[in-house]
């Protein structure tokens, strides 16, 4: 099953688990890598990226490691390595700033109904020398906030893909998965504040997922208007269909349509008394080696994996 999972998704898994097994043989890994509130002592930035390494125990990591395993494969297929893993890191990121920002609402909101300015909640220590030691039992872990991005990227590449949740009798579709998750960590936040569980968190990855994804599409739209008729990556389950028209007009302008491995059949002008058609044959080959080069990378890594250029020469021989 390993030697089947996309690159990121199965390194993101084994580093998980062996930074679980090593923060069990040494306790301290916790508190140096966990995400410390940031007027602790023991805080440091670092920390927003090594927090969504550590887990609190065999049923946290589980879950989110199966999580990552389910969704993590498909949107990494979908998008590509590269994509994948800084959508993966900002997810985490962003559910760390967040995460920080809800302590910080909950230390002002006590500490100011206890008399205290703005100006002294900002210089804890001024309030209590010992704060920010205290401070330091204020930490978070786990890769949770990557993972609920992961889903809402799940649910709006795929909304209509239906789902079996146990322990509904009947599949959902995608989008009313997602948004549900979305509404009981909304109201989980609300509700058990102090249940240990980092629901602002797990919003915080969804939402910096969402206008992640939403910039993309943006950014897609814009490159689609620099080359008219072609429909570059737009970060939804459309770029397959998107991308099969152009390499059907690719392989019927090279003489493609033929299995993989039977032999090379292509045509060339063979008057060898014209230089001009021996230097037409040498572009020709050029190109159709470029195409196969392309074409191969989108075999093993899916067509958003492709760069500008290469996307462009695409569009190009598909225009032929």
């Amino acid at each position: 099953m390993m030697q089947n999972m996309p690159f990121v998704t199965k390194n993101l898994l084994i580093a998980n688990v062996l930074l679980f097994l090593a923060s069990l043989l040494v306790p301290q890994l916790t508190s140096i890598m966990g995400l410390h509130y940031w007027q602790a002592s023991h805080f440091h930035v670092y920390q927003l990226v090594t927090y969504m390494f550590m887990h609190g125990g065999w049923t946290h990591l589980f879950f989110n490691m199966f999580a990552l395993w389910m969704f993590g494969c498909v949107m990494e297929r979908t998008w590509g390595a590269q994509r994948f893993f800084v959508y993966y890191l900002i997810c985490g990121i962003g559910a760390g700033l967040l995460q920080e920002l809800a302590q910080f609402g909950t230390v002002f909101l006590d500490l100011s109904s206890q008399g205290a300015t703005v100006g002294q909640i900002i210089r804890i220590a001024s309030i209590d020398p010992s704060a920010p030691e205290m401070l330091n039992a204020w930490t978070t872990v786990g890769a949770s906030g990557s993972i609920y991005g992961i889903l809402l990227a799940f649910g709006m590449t795929y909304p209509e893909e239906r789902m079996f949740i146990f322990p509904l009798p009947v599949p959902i579709k995608a989008k009313w998965f997602v948004i549900g998750y979305a509404v009981i960590e909304l109201v989980m936040a609300f509700e058990s504040p102090g249940d240990g569980v980092a629901h602002v968190a797990h919003l915080g990855g969804m939402l910096f997922g969402f206008f992640l994804i939403r910039h993309w599409r943006k950014a897609a739209a814009r490159q689609r208007s620099t080359f008219t008729g072609w429909n570059t990556y737009r970060g939804t389950a459309q770029d397959d269909t998107q991308a099969a028209t152009i390499l059907g007009k690719i392989r019927r302008w090279m003489h493609l349509d033929r299995e993989d491995n039977a032999s090379d059949n292509r045509t060339y002008r063979t008057t060898s008394t014209h230089q001009s058609d021996w230097d037409y044959n040498a572009r020709r080959k050029q190109e159709e080696a470029e195409i196969d080069a392309i074409l191969d990378k989108i075999r093993r890594s899916g067509y958003s994996s492709l760069s500008e250029e290469e996307k462009k020469k695409l569009f190009e021989a598909s225009r032929k």
